[in-house]
Parts: C-alpha cells; structure tokens; sequence
C-alpha cells in the first residue's frame, strides 16, 4: 500500500484501526485468562435474580401488593348473573394455560406440588436405596491399574448379589425356566428413582458445577464410582493429533469458543454453540409443573451428553406407553455417532440431523409435542439441525493402542489373556453377532427376551446395539443401566444367550473389552 497517497485523516484512521485490532486481538494484553471452571455459565446466569438492597419508596411492598387482589380464586366475576350459573362461571378443572398436567387436584399450585414433592423425596428415594442394595453391593472395587481416559479408575464386578449357597456357575448350568421359577435372575430391570412423572435426573458431581439442573423431588440413585468421568475426555475425529482436547474442561456456553474456535469450522463451532444451548425440557422449565426450585431456561444437550460423551444421566424412554411400561434410559455416549445409524433405544431415529431436530419433542418431552407447545419448544431450523449434525460428527472413540486399523488385536502389543479374550468374543462368547470390528456395533436392533429369566417382567422388546469401543469409559452399562461393571455385562450375557464360560474365560473377555 501507497501511504504517501493516503489523506492525512484516512492513516490516521488506518492507524487507530490498526491499534484496535491489535489490542483487540491481544484479548487481556498478555494476561492469562482466568481459569474456565470459575467462568459463569451465561444459561444458569439467565434466571439468576440479584436482591437489591431495598432503598427507594417505588421498591417497598405495599397493601395492595400483599393483597388477595391477585388471587385467582377470589376474582370477582365480570357479571353477579354468573353466580347463578353452574359453577358460578369460575374453572374449576383443568385449566391449560396454567395446570400442572399432573396434577391430583385442579388448579394445584407449584408451592404446593413443590412442598408435597419435598416431604416425599425421603421416602422415594430410601425406597430406591433399599431396592439398590438388595439387588447389589454398592460398595466401590476399584481396579488398581486399569483407568478410564481421563485416570478415573474403573469399579471391578461382578456387583449383582446372588441368593445365599448360589454361586454364578451353578446358575450359568441352570435353564431359563429354573431360574424364573426359583426367582434367580439377578439383573432384573432397573426402575427409575421416581417413575411417576420420571423425566431427566443428574448425577450430584454435575449438580455441584450446575445448580440449574437439581431437582427437589428426586435425586440420582447410584454412587459416583460406578458412573463414567466427568468431566469426561473429548477426542476430535478432525483433530485426532490432539487426544484428549478437553483440557480438563467442561464445555459450556462461556468456554466453547475460545476452546475450539481454533480446531473447529464456523459451521462446527455454531453447531457445539446450540448443542450447549438450554432448551425448556418437562421437568426444566418455567411453567408450574416444573421440577426446579426456580424458572429453568431447560436442558441443553450436553448436558446430558456432557463433553460429547455421558455422565450416566438417566430419563425414561419417551415412546413405550402407558406410563408404567416405560423403560429407564441411561444416557449413551456420541462418541463415534459418525458410523452410527440409529439413535434412541427404542426410536430407532436414522440420522443425526432428525435426532437433533426432534429430540426436544421425544426425549425432552417424553414424545408430546402438547406438553412441548405448553413449556416452550424451540423449533430447530434444518440449517440449525445440519449444523449440530456437523459437530456431533466430530467425536470419535478413545485411542485404542493395542488395536490395529482393522480393529483387532495387534499380538505384537496384546497380553495373552487379552488375545483369548478376542478369540472368545469372537467365537464361544457370540459377542461379535452383534458387535463386529472394527466398531464393535452392527447398527440392528435385538430382543434378548430377558423376561425368559424373569416372573412378572414383561418384554422390552427389541433395543438397539451399542458400540463397544471405548468401553470402559461408559458404564454404568445395558440400556437402563442395570450392569454396573463390565463383569456385571458378562455375568448377564452368560445368562442370557446359555454361554456356560467358565471363571477364567470371563476374566479373559473382560481384559479384552478393556482394551476396545
């Protein structure tokens, strides 16, 4: 550029620009940014209401303020001729615009709905204690080498409690029928805390970063130790140079940017933005039926999905009725969505991009888009969708160093258990029918026909595989959650397809699953 030719006003101006976009770009002038976890969350921010100190005659509370004026049931009617007619003009059942759609008496308030739900929390959720430890031990065994991707350690099973004098090969020799009748099955379906209204629940280590997301009429029900990491590992499958690019970070609104904005698209990057966006959910919301102590701006993916992957946050399935019937759902991981084809256990959802259009009317509000138009749906664009699509494309399975790029076993880095392991999943065990290499998912959906096993449970029905790679990193595992190890899950398919694996064989098996 000439800048002898430049009038004296425009390089002044070029040179103020200049300055600007240096300093602009210097972001704190060298200073290093305060650390993310201390960041507020813009979303949490929204319903956050500072006091104000009472100082000016405008803010004090007057009479009228305090008065029953504002009752709607002390409203006077617009004409005396309706205290004549029936009902007396006045609503006296369900009333949409207002009514918990729940509720066992019309026109409940949230004060009252919130302080039954209170009172009630103790019982449900000793009720859910005792259920838990009769069924297993609860105490963590934590393995004292193998870690998950960020170090947690994993919880060694199998945790399933068996009868007095039983032990798991005289019940593997045992018929499904033996087993029913005698009550000997012991994974039996896993219920949600609070099945009636269900809805969303997260584990307490993600309620202490987020308070939006506590609910004062249920709380999570397993222990900390057998749930995945959190903040868990991300893994970029665009960017697989940088391993874990987390940074030890949970991704919020108030950090995605300056994490990613140098290893993501604009399209990619938008589409992380609105997967952390809050979007009002049945329990998360503002309306009087919600499950929070304030007005919630609602659930963002990821807060489900945290970092990409799961934290075992649980829900019911949204599309099995009537209510009773439904399922609890432990949240999957996205990890390596890109060579998946079907989403939601049950829904069977073919692409990414309907799964992040619809998922807010099916999962977030239990497959009713008139509670949905009720508490607030946001309606996706198909640019909005496409653009989450895009991100959650990105997110690709853990490293696996002892698997080669047809995923099997490299012998030249596999321990001898973990190589007759691969050659019993492969054979005698019957995983690989329904998760081959090298992704370990066959994209079908099953029918184990649990209910074989069990007096009382009617059928699940066919359920979607799982990928197992990165295994170890997701449980607890099944698609309730009902198997807290990994040796839990070979205890259960043991059972459940007739293997007969001796103690050793199920050791092997699980060594090699820990290596996928």
């Amino acid at each position: 550029m000439n800048f002898q030719r430049l009038a004296p006003v425009s390089l002044a101006v070029l040179l103020l620009t200049a300055v600007f976009a240096a300093g602009f770009l210097s972001g704190t002038g060298g200073k290093k940014p305060a650390d993310d976890q201390k960041k507020p969350d813009p979303a949490a921010e929204v319903v956050q209401v500072k006091e104000a100190p009472v100082s000016r005659p405008e803010q004090k509370l007057t009479k009228h303020d305090k008065s029953a004026a504002f009752d709607p049931a002390k409203v006077p009617p617009s004409s005396p001729a309706l205290l004549k007619q029936p009902e007396q003009g006045k609503l006296l059942g369900f009333d949409f615009s207002r009514d918990p759609l729940d509720a066992k008496k019309p026109l409940q308030t949230l004060k009252e709905l919130m302080e039954a739900d209170v009172a009630l929390k103790p019982k449900v959720m000793e009720l859910q204690r005792k259920w838990l430890e009769s069924h297993y031990n609860l105490k963590p065994n934590l393995d004292p080498k193998v870690k998950m991707s960020r170090g947690k350690p994993l919880c060694v099973g199998p945790t399933a409690l068996l009868r007095e004098g039983m032990t798991w090969d005289k019940l593997s020799q045992m018929t499904a029928d033996e087993i029913r009748d005698q009550g000997l099955f012991p994974y039996p379906t896993l219920p949600h805390p609070k099945h009636t209204p269900g809805g969303m629940v997260f584990p307490k280590m993600q309620i202490a970063m987020f308070p939006r997301l506590e609910r004062f009429d249920v709380d999570f029900d397993l222990p900390e130790e057998f749930l995945p990491e959190f903040p868990p590992a991300i893994f970029l499958q665009n960017r697989p140079e940088l391993g874990d690019a987390s940074r030890g970070q949970v991704v919020t609104l108030a950090n995605f940017a300056e994490l990613f904005k140098d290893n993501l698209t604009p399209v990619q990057l938008d589409g992380l933005r609105l997967l952390l966006t809050p979007m009002p959910q049945e329990e998360f919301n503002a309306t009087d039926d919600r499950k929070t102590v304030n007005a919630s701006p609602g659930v963002a993916c990821f807060d489900c999905h945290v970092n990409g992957h799961t934290t075992g946050q649980i829900e019911l399935n949204p599309d099995m009725r009537p209510q009773q019937r439904r399922l609890r759902l432990d949240t999957p991981t996205i990890r390596g969505a890109y060579n998946f084809q079907l989403f939601g256990s049950k829904r069977s959802i073919r692409s990414l991009r309907d799964f992040a259009e619809f998922e807010q009317r099916t999962a977030y509000f239990n497959g009713d888009h008139i509670h949905a138009a009720k508490k607030g749906i946001i309606v996706l664009s198909p640019q909005q969708a496409a653009h989450m699509e895009r991100m959650q494309a990105m997110f690709d399975f853990p490293p696996a160093p002892k698997l080669t790029v047809l995923g099997k076993l490299d012998p030249q880095k596999a321990t001898p258990q973990e190589q007759r392991g691969e050659k019993l999943f492969h054979g005698k065990a019957q995983c690989a029918s329904c998760h081959p290499a090298p992704f370990y998912i066959d994209n079908l959906m099953h029918d184990l026909k649990v209910e074989r096993f069990l007096s009382g449970e009617l059928p699940d029905g066919p359920v979607k595989t799982f990928s197992l790679r990165g295994i170890k990193d997701s449980p607890p595992y099944f698609h309730d959650g009902r198997l807290l190890t990994l040796e839990d899950t070979v205890e259960f398919f043991n059972l459940v397809l007739e293997l007969r694996l001796t103690q050793e064989e199920k050791k092997d098996l699980v060594a090699f699953m820990r290596c996928l």
